[in-house]
């Protein structure tokens, strides 16, 4: 995907949450794409609902009118607290020109429909390397940014250790 002027940088689109995985997968990105003369940063940092948070399915139970709104003020502060520092990361390495934004919803779709909105040509995710029942439960959501993202998905796993 060519920029459409040479003054227009391309977007390396990050998806971030509060995992070791996702730090690593941004400090990988941050030291081999940054500082840059052609890409421009942004994070991404999905911020799951309070009702699907807690898990409620069916008939909302009592009192759970007082949950959600607590739910909600502590899944705010988590994504303020995974901005944060995400961008201070960015800040230690001289990366200054960072776009970063909370959406709610499935991480999935916010990151598919972020590289639309940013017309992204990377999309870089950290891997959590779930077994294949994990993943099958959970859905992995760097499998599905791989196969429906319109752009290149670039997927970061951090090294295991070897004893």
């Amino acid at each position: 995907m060519a920029a459409s002027s040479s003054s227009e940088k391309q977007v390396v689109l990050i998806g971030i949450d509060d995992s070791e995985q996702s730090t690593y997968a941004l400090n990988w990105a941050l030291d081999h794409f940054f500082p840059s003369p052609i890409f421009k940063l942004v994070l991404i940092h999905s911020r799951p609902t309070a009702t699907s948070a807690v898990g409620f399915a069916g008939p909302v139970y009592a009192g759970a009118a007082e949950i959600l709104p607590i739910v909600d003020s502590d899944l705010r502060k988590i994504a303020a607290r995974v901005l944060e520092t995400a961008k201070q990361l960015c800040f230690n390495k001289s990366v200054n020109d960072v776009t970063a934004e909370v959406v709610e919803g499935d991480p999935r779709n916010v990151l598919c429909d972020a590289v639309d909105k940013y017309r992204a040509a990377i999309l870089v995710v950290g891997s959590h390397g779930y077994g294949a029942i994990k993943r099958a439960v959970l859905g992995s959501v760097s499998d599905y940014c791989a196969h429906h993202a319109h752009c290149t998905v670039m997927i970061v796993k951090k090294p295991k250790i070897k004893h």
